[in-house]
């Protein structure tokens, strides 16, 4: 870890969002990402993950990238991981911000009855109510499926619902009707919902890795291009950079200090260049 003013003249913190902005539908980089995810490190600037991904999914991903950031933020801000070469996974859980789930789960249960429903506790561990997508909190071979009761009693980081082939409006409407409270929650593309702790998003998250690394608030720059980037991208614009991907939905444009181009244009390679 770095002590406190030891950041190199110049440096920026880069805090990029992986699905959507680093990697695409086969969890793959473009080689132009890859070369610039590598030159930022090279040259001094330090690379920040953030992520919706479990801890368990985002790892594999960066062993394919052939970057390991020194920090990452998992769970959409609910899990801090450092590196540490001690672990076997290379990385041990610094930070996990939990909450107790049985309100949550009661009001998912009252309004999306159909609802698959993952929950992860506090020592990463997943458990299902239905299967889900593997790249998306875990390998399939490792998904424990429980009846919903067992879920109820105890806390957990991180709660997600997922209606498949659901009509996304129509879940966002069940959604806005279970007026939850004490919590944070987003939504994705699809009919998901993810639930964490009251108060936690990926800038809360990047903003403790910001401080603990010691880089002013003008030495910030975030990419993103989910409706889970909004805080994310309006921490980092506030004094730095808060940069939209070009497919990003319009409220995520709206709030951006800087908008680039789509996926497919490689628009995260033009940020990163930039630097």
């Amino acid at each position: 870890m770095k002590e406190p003013g030891s950041v190199a003249q110049g440096a920026w913190l880069v805090a990029i969002d992986l699905d959507g902005t680093t990697i695409g539908e086969t969890e793959e980089a473009s080689p132009a990402v890859v070369t610039q995810l590598r030159r930022i490190e090279r040259v001094g600037h330090h690379l920040l993950i953030a992520t919706g991904r479990s801890a368990a999914t985002t790892l594999p991903v960066l062993d394919r990238i052939g970057v390991w950031p020194e920090y990452l933020v998992c769970s959409n801000g609910a899990v801090i991981l450092q590196r540490d070469t001690a672990a076997t996974s290379g990385y041990h859980r610094l930070h996990a911000a939990g909450f107790q789930t049985a309100a949550v789960l009661e009001a998912i249960r009252a309004h999306l009855p159909e609802a698959h429903i993952a929950v992860e506790d506090e020592a990463g561990t997943y458990r299902y109510t239905h299967p889900f997508p593997p790249a998306t909190t875990g390998a399939a071979e490792d998904q424990v499926i429980v009846p919903f009761e067992t879920l109820l009693d105890g806390r957990a980081v991180r709660v997600i619902a997922v209606l498949p082939d659901h009509d996304v409006s129509e879940f966002r409407v069940s959604v806005e009707r279970m007026d939850l409270k004490g919590v944070t929650f987003s939504l994705g593309w699809t009919a998901w919902l993810d639930i964490a702790a009251e108060g936690i998003t990926k800038a809360v998250a990047a903003e403790k890795v910001r401080a603990v690394l010691d880089f002013g608030r003008d030495r910030v720059l975030a990419v993103g291009d989910g409706f889970n980037d909004i805080e994310f991208l309006q921490w980092a614009g506030q004094f730095g950079r808060g940069v939209a991907m070009g497919h990003a939905p319009k409220e995520l444009r709206a709030v951006a200090s800087e908008i680039t181009g789509t996926f497919a244009e490689d628009g995260l390679v033009r940020v990163l260049a930039s630097l």
